[in-house]
């Protein structure tokens, strides 16, 4: 079990075991830039490198915070979450939001990482609301790979937000008059 298991296990643990306080210290991280919420050294310090890199250490913060806030007022870990946050988000999608969660899924992607964990936020935050599970241990994996230079964790991510509507149906194109065809 690598240290992303572990850590995520653990914060899985807490759920399990209803520790309502240690989630709460947790969530008081949200928006906040590690270290500036005490309460949540205890329970992220003991799974980071004795020096980490700010990437690292902003990441375990960032998970810590999100998952407390996704499972407050849960007694269980959701289980068959998607693969990664954009197949997560295209479970959102209707014929009514789909423009406004392709607006907002687009920003996601563009994010700076300074400005990754209000986007973060965001769209832990819709997804909470409609109860859709997120694949916790990928996600801190694709966090801490945000700034790579090929962008694979935000590709993988287009691919299963928008990949949906090859599953579903294409956009509709609109209808063009027989005689502009024949023209």
């Amino acid at each position: 079990m690598n240290l992303e298991e572990r850590f995520i296990g653990y914060l899985e643990s807490l759920v399990k075991n209803q520790d309502r306080g240690a989630l709460a210290q947790l969530r008081r991280g949200l928006g906040k830039p590690p270290g500036a919420a005490p309460e949540m050294h205890r329970y992220v310090v003991p799974f980071l490198p004795a020096t980490p890199s700010p990437t690292l250490e902003e990441a375990y913060y960032l998970i810590a915070a999100l998952f407390a806030f996704w499972h407050q007022g849960k007694d269980t870990v959701a289980s068959n979450a998607p693969p990664n946050l954009g197949a997560s988000l295209a479970c959102m999608v209707t014929k009514d939001n789909e423009d406004s969660i392709d607006r907002r899924f687009t920003a996601l992607l563009k994010s700076h990482p300074r400005d990754l964990s209000h986007h973060m936020r965001q769209a832990i935050g819709f997804l909470k609301s409609k109860e859709v599970p997120v694949a916790w241990q990928q996600l801190l994996r694709d966090i801490l790979n945000w700034e790579h230079p090929e962008g694979f964790v935000q590709r993988d991510w287009a691919r299963a937000f928008w990949g949906r509507r090859a599953v579903w149906a294409p956009p509709a194109l609109p209808e063009t008059p027989e005689e502009e065809i024949t023209a």
